[in-house]
């Protein structure tokens, strides 16, 4: 169902593979367009209880995209250094297989996105949370599948 990775001696184990999840600060969503393309946007999230969330507001694009066809996939690289000389480049990635629900504003999941983005402001982000949780939805997806792949030359 899911596509195998071409070069197989490349593969992350699935415990760095998470590791990556957990310290990459950006990620890519890609959903399935309305208008059927491909349609990828650059998100914040967090990897808790193994599921990623991502914050977002209470309408736009991506979230009519996931209310018409909840798959998705979520990418994150880490450690990108080309090396001109042997025309190739080190880098860590990730990519997620999932199912996409959207979800009321949550004040715990918000608060493990305040500790990965503000971890020396978690008090005033407790307030910020409090005050704002239930203006906010949040993606939620299910990682049906997961590949990591490092490459190190």
């Amino acid at each position: 169902m899911f596509p195998k990775m071409r070069k197989m001696k490349s593969a992350m184990n699935e415990e760095d593979t998470r590791n990556l999840l957990r310290r990459c600060p950006e990620g890519t969503l890609g959903t399935i367009g309305t208008n059927g393309y491909p349609h990828s946007v650059p998100v914040n999230y967090v990897l808790y209880n193994e599921k990623i969330y991502i914050h977002s507001a209470k309408e736009g694009y991506k979230l009519s995209n996931i209310k018409e066809n909840p798959k998705v996939t979520f990418t994150v690289f880490d450690s990108a250094n080309i090396l001109e000389e042997k025309f190739t480049t080190n880098f860590q990635s990730a990519i997620v297989y999932g199912k996409a629900k959207i979800i009321p504003g949550d004040a715990v999941i918000l608060m493990e996105l305040i500790r990965k983005y503000s971890s020396n402001f978690v008090k005033a982000g407790t307030k910020y949370v409090d005050m704002n949780y239930d203006a906010t939805y949040l993606i939620e997806i299910t990682i049906e599948h997961m590949t990591g792949k490092a490459s190190n030359k």
